[in-house]
């Protein structure tokens, strides 16, 4: 791994790592500070904060490209054409067990020249490697460590990076702290990260109700984006509740990003709320941040914008 990387990027953006009282299986590492802050300068323009985000990455070290597998250097590469301020990861960062060889041999000769503008969230694979010791270790300056949730500040808004590997983590632990600190930290813009999406059409996986804690608690302040993965494919969802429900005005608009290379997976039983889905290339998401609304894209390995659109904050 390339450790020299390991230093704050040019980004619009500050880390919050509240980590007192979260509960659950995994604790805060004793005498953390509750409040880490990291900050930086924009390289976008004035009150906009350029994002990119995907899950689902890495090979596993030598494993071969094909049209639709193995694809990490080259969204890698979409990605740095994008020139994003923040580089949101969604989680199964490296094939097959996250292992900090693993990393050295595939992810980071990828993605690992965005290590600098990376805030990771983290995803089921991770935990292959007993205690997701390789994911804590090759980030471990761009998060705060276990329990592995934490807040991000990129303009005006607030991201809210969450584990929703609730079989690691106390889920309903994590939706009080959720709770709590939102109601601490309000903003009108927000957006919340996990590896597992709410809703989804994928035949691999689909729809996941053990986060709904997590929904409720981002729904009850009025959250406006959910950024997720696992399904293999790009999905796009009309606002919704975490009930099911298709909510125009309050809702929280859903993206399934789980296309950044590893391989694609099929279309399973259109869910309600879906709006676009795709499964036929790899690519990312390409979000602007502005005052008061965001827009987004997503992007094609070719750079073509295959669904777009935007929306104003709660």
């Amino acid at each position: 791994m390339r450790f020299s990387r390991w230093v704050l990027g040019p980004a619009v953006l500050a880390l919050v790592a509240a980590t007192a009282g979260c509960g659950g299986h995994e604790h805060a590492t004793a005498g953390r500070p509750a409040d880490k802050v990291y900050s930086a300068a924009s390289a976008s323009a004035p009150g906009v904060v350029r994002v990119v985000a995907v899950g689902d990455i890495a090979c596993e070290p030598g494993e071969a490209v094909t049209a639709t597998t193995c694809r990490q250097a080259d969204t890698a590469s979409l990605a740095t054409r994008l020139r994003p301020d923040l580089v949101l990861t969604l989680g199964d960062h490296q094939y097959n067990a996250n292992s900090t060889a693993e990393f050295a041999g595939s992810y980071d000769k990828s993605w690992g020249a965005l290590l600098p503008k990376t805030r990771p969230t983290i995803g089921n694979h991770e935990y292959v490697t007993p205690g997701a010791a390789g994911y804590y270790t090759y980030f471990k300056s761009r998060q705060p460590g276990p329990p592995g949730y934490y807040r991000v500040v990129a303009g005006g808004w607030n991201i809210w990076v969450l584990n929703s590997n609730c079989d690691k983590v106390s889920c309903r632990a994590e939706a009080a702290w959720l709770n709590r600190q939102m109601k601490a930290h309000p903003s009108r813009c927000s957006i919340v990260t996990m590896h597992h999406p709410r809703y989804s059409s994928g035949l691999e996986h689909g729809n996941n109700t053990a986060v709904k804690p997590l929904w409720n608690a981002a729904y009850r302040h009025r959250n406006d984006v959910v950024l997720s993965a696992h399904d293999h494919d790009y999905e796009r969802f009309r606002p919704m509740d975490a009930k099911g429900h298709v909510k125009p005005r309050r809702g929280m608009v859903e993206f399934v990003a789980g296309t950044g290379g590893k391989n694609l997976y099929h279309l399973g039983t259109r869910k309600r709320g879906s709006v676009y889905y795709q499964a036929s290339t790899p690519g990312v998401l390409l979000l602007a941040l502005h005052r008061g609304y965001v827009s987004w894209s997503y992007r094609a390995l070719s750079g073509a914008a295959l669904d777009s659109g935007s929306r104003r904050c709660h």
